[in-house]
């Protein structure tokens, strides 16, 4: 079955925004783990702590908007099938 230019269009943009969501935890892990080791070897002991909020804060919302996005992204494919098997019908 060939998909919909439609469907198409909007995967491609779940998709992408999943990535966005991904790149914008692991950039705040990669600060929060630098300011770890950096605490191990001091430049600034402290800053390390509120990274770390930050990156498991930011990682949060990344997993609970990927989650949103995969189920909506489910939801329309469904409306997409169903409007398709509804004008095959007539």
């Amino acid at each position: 079955m060939v998909k919909s230019f439609k469907l198409q269009f909007i995967e491609t943009v779940a998709t992408l925004m999943t990535a966005a969501f991904g790149m914008i935890a692991a950039l705040a892990w990669n600060t929060a783990i630098k300011a770890l080791i950096d605490s191990y070897f001091p430049s600034n002991e402290e800053a390390w702590m509120p990274l770390m909020i930050y990156a498991i804060f930011i990682t949060v919302i990344a997993v609970i908007c990927i989650i949103l996005i995969a189920r909506s992204l489910g939801k329309l494919k469904d409306s997409i099938a169903a409007e398709e098997e509804a004008k095959k019908q007539k």
